[in-house]
């Protein structure tokens, strides 16, 4: 992608539909004259003469304590620079859009137009009852200091400047592991840091704090190392000059044991890096680019331990690991402070994780076989979803035995539900299935790449690293569209019809006739339909030209529907391939099926679809616990379509007793645990949540799935094909283009997969 065309995109993407990236959305109803008179004139009184007698309950009838400040000058941006408060603001929504997502934590964005210091700090004193915590975001050194520690002072509510302590808390987890792994100790290793901006400060503090001594650290700055015969050196800087004899990084790097780089992109040379210590660990974490890069880094050195800021090698140091889940810590005791028993207890939570087995769910997405603690994983994925019910309570318990805790927590078990629950309300689901598809790409065909939309989903994906699009169509038609996308990349188009596919026409024609000579194909039919994009696209998964395909985004699904049955046909052992729908909701993902082919499946085939629809749910990472759903529950109707419900429950538990699934059930009840538990003791879903839903026929799936998609705005994956003998999945009629770019991720996903059984059974 061109960088005009990115930067674009980028102003599309603030601007459109609506301005900006996050908004207010009410919490309580507001449906009738009764819930507005509560809501505001009369009701309001009472609550807020409540607080006026005691100004903590504040936090029981407001918002205030799950909301937190985001507040910058736009002294720091980035790496932009002093570019004023009002360019600031994308940069603090997108925060306040990761605390929510991360940690359901309310952020709202504030930009302050002055560069003094006790300005700074009166505003942000005056504004302060509204919030339960302020973080400082891009304000430049020193004045960040300043700032920060006289609102440490002077307020009652937790204050952190994320640019410093963000990166000490990540990177200092980092390297109390880095150092296990290479047997050796904070107290003893020579540290070299390369940068004195407030992040480089903050992780020099809080390596101290953790043992590090002061001997041992050089400080390097844009004028070489700080030495304490230098003159004009801030308070800051004097607390890391160094009386070593030496002026420069080559010099420094000399039989160190670690450089932590917070400077700038290729300072550090290869013969620098030879130069260090044995078993060196080197942290180099400029943006976008790394002080050395990965690759030359590794090449260098075979026995060097590295991390860096970027997501696409291992050992990344993101914030996002740190600053949501210290703020829900913080928040949820009513902590007055962030102090250094709770960073250093987010240290050693983050380091502790990082030893702990990594779900499968995380395995999957990093398409991983089994991440482990060792030199390529020292410290926590950010999609792992342990965060949140891990680093929260090692804070809040640091709140509470450094006695700054107004609201201590009892029930610890509680506490983890909670904020377990908080994880599922985003679209995680989707930021997973994408960057694990992006780890392996495949070869996915675009069987309508004629039109516009859907070459546009073509091009995301080659731009993305999703998949390797293949364009099935007109040339000139789809290098027209192009154009007019500025989609330059040279990737695979292909002409069913051309002169220029006919070799390969032909030799697709007989391969389907020999497939189907006995269902009634003749030589002349075959020759046509391979000039038609379906049957081509799917005999190029025949041959291996292929390993997935996408398409019916113009055409209504059965008409796709038959020439993929044609060409390909089910799977080994499958009786009826079916459908699932990943709906994204609150409550996390949800599996649907059978959601567009099945119309009345018998016991035994909805029993099949079940089975097929856990497996679903297992490779994208989640344990399927799976509703069997009905108008009844457990026998109250003996209607012959609760008996089919009741008949595949049966052979499921006979086939599969390890899989979690019950019914008949109705739905409230299964989406209920406290109703299901309650009522039906005895069932394997009590007290369980459940993630899968089967539906007795087409009708009530494909109704439920697209009710919920349009009542609810909820988001939709799919109609995922499961069942079949390749990758090849349909989407519904005008899909949109983010739907398209899924469901090209659910391919490339789905051929992993296959690719993977193939080799594991040809191991054996």
């Amino acid at each position: 992608m061109s960088k005009e065309k990115q930067r674009r995109e980028a102003l599309v993407y603030h601007a459109k539909p609506q301005p900006g990236k996050i908004k207010v959305v009410p919490t309580k109803p507001y449906a009738t004259q009764r819930d507005l008179a509560l809501a505001y004139s009369p009701g309001v009184a009472e609550p807020c003469l409540e607080i006026s007698k005691n100004k903590e309950d504040v936090y029981k009838y407001t918002a205030k304590g799950n909301v937190v400040a985001v507040i910058s000058n736009g002294t720091a941006v980035l790496g932009l620079g002093n570019i004023g408060p009002e360019a600031s603001k994308p940069v603090m929504e997108g925060k306040s859009l990761l605390f929510k997502i991360f940690a359901d934590i309310d952020g709202i964005d504030i930009e302050l137009d002055t560069e003094d210091v006790d300005k700074f700090v009166e505003t942000v004193k005056i504004i302060a009852p509204t919030f339960g915590g302020i973080n400082l975001e891009d304000i430049k050194a020193p004045e960040a200091f300043e700032i920060e520690r006289r609102l440490k002072e002077e307020l009652d509510i937790p204050v952190m400047h994320d640019d410093q302590h963000g990166t000490a808390i990540i990177s200092a987890a980092a390297l109390l592991n880095a150092l296990e792994l290479t047997e050796k100790k904070m107290e003893d290793v020579r540290i070299v840091v390369s940068g004195a901006g407030a992040a480089a400060i903050s992780c020099t503090r809080l390596y101290k704090a953790f043992g590090a001594r002061a001997e041992n650290i050089v400080m390097l700055d844009s004028k070489g190392v700080i030495r304490k015969d230098r003159g004009n050196l801030s308070s800051q800087k004097e607390e890391f000059a160094s009386d070593r004899n030496i002026s420069t990084l080559e010099e420094a790097m000399v039989d160190a044991d670690v450089f932590i780089g917070l400077s700038m992109a290729n300072i550090v040379s290869p013969e620098m890096l030879k130069s260090m210590a044995k078993n060196p660990i080197v942290f180099a974490m400029a943006n976008p680019d790394p002080e050395i890069e990965y690759d030359l880094a590794c090449s260098t050195r075979d026995d060097i331990l590295m991390a860096t800021g970027r997501s696409d090698h291992p050992n990344q140091v993101n914030n996002v690991l740190g600053f949501p889940f210290i703020f829900r810590g913080a928040l949820d005791v009513r902590a007055t402070k962030i102090n250094e028993a709770m960073k250093m207890a987010a240290v050693r939570a983050l380091a502790e994780l990082t030893k702990e087995p990594v779900p499968e769910q995380v395995n999957i997405t990093y398409d991983a076989t089994r991440l482990t603690f060792g030199k390529n994983y020292i410290i926590p994925k950010p999609f792992d979803p342990r965060l949140i019910a891990k680093i929260p309570p090692a804070v809040a318990k640091a709140a509470m035995e450094s006695g700054v805790a107004k609201a201590p927590i009892t029930d610890w078990d509680k506490y983890e539900e909670e904020l377990m629950l908080r994880s599922g309300n985003d679209n995680k689901t989707v930021r997973m299935l994408h960057n694990r598809a992006k780890v392996n790409p495949k070869r996915i065909v675009f069987a309508e790449a004629e039109l516009l939309d859907v070459l546009k989903a073509a091009q995301i994906v080659h731009e993305e690293g999703i998949a390797i699009p293949i364009l099935l169509g007109d040339k000139d038609i789809i290098n027209k569209h192009k154009k007019e996308l500025e989609f330059e990349a040279d990737v695979t188009i292909i002409d069913p019809r051309s002169e220029e596919s006919k070799t390969v026409r032909t030799m697709y024609a007989d391969k389907l006739w020999q497939l189907r000579k006995r269902k009634g194909e003749t030589r002349y039919s075959a020759k046509v339909n391979m000039g038609k994009r379906n049957y081509f696209g799917a005999m190029m998964l025949v041959e291996g030209d292929a390993d997935g395909m996408i398409s019916g985004y113009s055409r209504a699904y059965p008409k796709v529907l038959k020439p993929v049955f044609e060409v390909l046909g089910r799977a080994n052992g499958v009786t009826k391939a079916s459908t699932v729908n990943i709906m994204i909701t609150e409550r996390g993902p949800m599996f649907l099926a059978d959601t567009s082919i099945n119309i009345d499946p018998n016991a035994e085939e909805l029993a099949e679809i079940a089975q097929m629809t856990a497996n679903v749910a297992s490779t994208f990472g989640f344990d399927p616990v799976v509703a069997m759903l009905s108008y009844t529950n457990f026998g109250s109707s003996n209607h012959k379509g609760a008996q089919k419900v009741r008949d595949a429950v049966r052979i499921l538990h006979e086939k599969n007793p390890d899989l979690v699934v019950d019914g008949e059930i109705q739905t409230d009840f299964a989406l209920s645990q406290d109703l299901c538990h309650n009522n039906f003791p005895f069932s394997k879903l009590a007290g369980r949540k459940v993630n899968t839903l089967i539906f007795p026929n087409l009708d009530a799936a494909n109704i439920t799935y697209k009710l919920l998609k349009g009542l609810n705005n909820s988001d939709s994956i799919g109609p995922i094909m499961i069942g079949l003998k390749k990758s090849v999945h349909i989407l519904q009629l005008g899909a949109s283009v983010d739907e398209m770019v899924n469901m090209a991720a659910v391919a490339v996903i789905d051929a992993q997969e296959r690719e993977k059984r193939k080799k594991a059974k040809m191991g054996k």
